[in-house]
């Protein structure tokens, strides 16, 4: 049999469209009607604000190699000029689904439960014109700035990302335009008086709208429109050249403002002459206006989420259970030093990543803390514990990521505030993005010297902990201590180990690791006996290891992957005989933990990771994953991989055809993986004194 080329672009599919596709997986979310209205509310939210990012950083990366002439294609074999096509046919008709579930779907549902969002075309009573109209008086009309455009006032600048209110005026049969923004500063909702036990929101562009004419006294309205602009946001850093990266990045993340114009988005009914003057002064093609039948940038709806009185259309809210013995003042290191504890979040808690941190600041044994940060909170609780260490005399060292995509800036002010309180702060490495998850907390005991560490597959974020699912493990392992310390000398200084104990670190060390272990699978299989690969991960594109887990099916190894987001993996491809497997989850949570099972014959060897299976993880970041040893731990890893597998409600199965499908119910048990998982924790930590019944994992193996 003539061997198949499993490199071939046929087996691939493009990541941008993959994307799209997980887009409209949430976007299904907000369709679905057993949902609570105002999560599907969420969920529309979310697509919106993905698609913005989207924009900003994808789409505008293949107009850039356009512009340069870059015609490589990609592992799927499409030009960046044959991909912009296929995205424009997609975006303008995933926009059009959006509305289409906004206006017909989400506006009746939100009527009947007596909440309606009213425009200023429509009838409102004589109240709630006095209201809007003085609201507008006091609040919103000090902080407008209108700008005229003629002669001697140029088109001023529109921020990227901001909504916008154009005009055209006219004055003894002249016309001009002008423009104002929205202020952002300001509240997107203004709630009505109730209109006859009726709620009623009215947008703040709509208020503006209907008192226009304050605005440009002396001269007549003949129109005005929302529109909204994205700009190119992709921040390239020559960082080679760059004498000061903390400088180059504040200087371009300034110039974000003034990037191509990718995207304009305007109100359907919008008047032609307006257009045209939108057209030529932002220099738009055809192609990238997106004319919208509703209110422009739906992700105003997650302030509608966020409205007192419906607590009965949302999901109860949820509060993530305690560790056991790590809550309140336990020592959490004589903890760690009687077994290795392993996190699952947001089902349980972040504290005792906060904790363990905390407590290091302040605990006299403790010599020194380091740590990598990639994105965290506003208000960061470690940040605070990480100075206050400084102050204390320990030895803190903090690698501080301001490469970090649209968290540079909150990046920056962290990075600073650091360094003033005495921590040594490392602004990342050139060439690479470090988005390794690590902490090390040296403290010397009565027997000598003990490293704890913590590892995790999500960012030191308190606030995104309660929203992402992750895993973390907290460990004083001897061999894993030594790797800690070798990572943070590498990061640090000119330090490179020949070899590690435990950890397998990217961008050198990891990508061989993937390879040779689904190659062991492989060669397992072809002896006749049971091999099976688990893989969970945010995206896979990465067409070597995509090569090889198809080569590794063909051998006869069982491949179940669990990806959340982008998939350029394709099922039912030759030669594989159905032995690949995929599954999107989607739910409350942002499924973010990367888990890898490899049977070994037997052995079930099992690895958390901050790295997703893309070239990005795998050669251009500093990424780290870490086993998970005890067999206890081995035991709850595989549990949560097993409840996944068996999720019936929030998981979309990759069909053949490329096409994400909901599973048939019909004889099978309902079950929402991410609700099974709060309901277990909530139980745990309330008989916490009982004995946990044994659950067996059994992998699914060739017959």
């Amino acid at each position: 049999m003539e061997k198949i080329d499993y490199r071939d672009p046929k087996f691939y599919e493009n990541r941008e469209l993959s994307w799209m596709k997980f887009n409209e997986r949430i976007l299904s979310e907000a369709r679905t009607k057993s949902l609570p209205l105002f999560e599907r509310l969420k969920f529309l939210s979310i697509t919106a604000s993905n698609l913005d990012e989207f924009f900003m950083i994808r789409v505008a990366s293949l107009k850039d190699m356009v512009h340069a002439d870059y015609n490589k294609p990609d592992i799927a074999g499409l030009t960046p000029r044959q991909q912009l096509e296929k995205l424009n046919r997609a975006t303008h008709g995933f926009v059009e689904q959006q509305y289409v579930c906004y206006n017909r779907s989400l506006l009746p549902a939100l009527k009947k439960q007596n909440l309606k969002i009213v425009s200023h075309h429509e009838r409102l009573t004589e109240k709630q014109q006095a209201f809007a109209d003085d609201y507008f008086d006091h609040v919103i009309y000090p902080v407008l700035t209108p700008m005229a455009v003629d002669s001697s006032r140029p088109f001023p600048l529109i921020r990227n990302k901001s909504l916008n209110l154009g005009s055209v005026l006219q004055k003894e049969k002249e016309t001009q335009f002008a423009t104002v923004q929205v202020p952002g500063v300001l509240p997107r909702i203004l709630e009505l008086p109730d209109e006859e036990g009726r709620r009623c929101c009215i947008l703040l562009e709509e208020v503006i709208e209907r008192n226009i004419h304050k605005l440009y006294t002396g001269y007549e309205v003949l129109c005005t429109h929302p529109y909204r602009i994205m700009r190119n946001a992709d921040l390239s850093i020559e960082e080679d050249e760059a004498a000061d990266l903390l400088k180059e990045i504040q200087k371009k993340l300034k110039k974000r403002q003034w990037g191509e114009i990718i995207r304009l988005e305007i109100e359907e009914s919008m008047d032609k002459r307006l257009l045209k003057w939108l057209r030529r002064e932002l220099s738009v093609k055809e192609d990238d206006i997106y004319a919208i039948n509703g209110p422009l940038d739906l992700t105003f709806l997650l302030q509608l989420y966020a409205l007192e009185g419906f607590d009965d259309l949302k999901e109860p809210e949820h509060h993530p259970a305690p560790v056991e013995g790590l809550s309140g003042q336990d020592d959490i290191f004589a903890a760690i030093r009687k077994k290795d504890i392993l996190l699952h979040h947001p089902y349980q808690s972040f504290d005792p990543v906060v904790d363990f941190i905390r407590q290091a600041a302040d605990d006299p044994q403790t010599l020194a803390i380091k740590q990598t940060l990639y994105r965290v909170s506003g208000h960061s609780p470690i940040i605070s514990a990480l100075a206050r260490a400084a102050e204390n005399g320990k030895q803190v060292t903090v690698l501080v990521e301001l490469k970090a995509r649209f968290d540079e800036e909150n990046n920056i002010v962290w990075a600073k505030m650091l360094e003033k309180a005495g921590c040594h702060v490392i602004y990342g490495l050139v060439g690479l993005k470090t988005h390794s998850k690590i902490t090390l907390v040296v403290r010397m005991e009565e027997d000598g010297i003990r490293r704890y560490v913590h590892l995790g597959t999500g960012n030191y974020n308190d606030s995104t902990a309660k929203l992402y699912t992750d895993m973390g493990l907290l460990t004083c392992s001897v061999p894993i201590g030594e790797d800690a310390t070798a990572l943070f000398n590498m990061i640090s200084g000119y330090s490179e180990p020949l070899s590690w104990n435990k950890l397998y670190i990217a961008p050198i060390w990891l990508r061989d690791a993937f390879t040779a272990m689904i190659r062991r699978e492989a060669a397992i299989a072809r002896t006749g006996k049971p091999a099976r690969i688990l893989a969970k991960m945010n995206s896979l594109c990465d067409r070597e290891i995509i090569a090889e887990l198809y080569q590794a099916a063909a051998d006869g190894v069982e491949i179940d992957l669990i990806v959340r987001g982008i998939c350029s993996l394709k099922t039912g491809v030759e030669g594989t005989g159905g032995r690949i497997r995929v599954r999107s989850i989607v739910g409350n949570f942002l499924e973010h933990s990367r888990i890898y099972y490899f049977y070994n014959n037997g052995a079930e060897d099992i690895y958390l990771a901050s790295a997703d299976w893309m070239p990005r993880n795998l050669d251009k970041r500093v990424e780290i994953m870490f086993p998970v040893e005890s067999p206890e731990l081995k035991e709850e890893v595989k549990h949560i991989l097993d409840i996944q597998l068996q999720d019936t409600l929030k998981s979309h199965l990759l069909a053949p055809d490329g096409t994400y499908v909901k599973q048939d119910l019909r004889g099978k048990a309902k079950l929402g993986s991410q609700a099974f998982f709060v309901r277990e924790a909530q139980e745990r930590s309330s008989a916490a004194s009982d004995p946990v019944a044994d659950r067996v994992f059994v992998p699914e193996t060739p017959a």
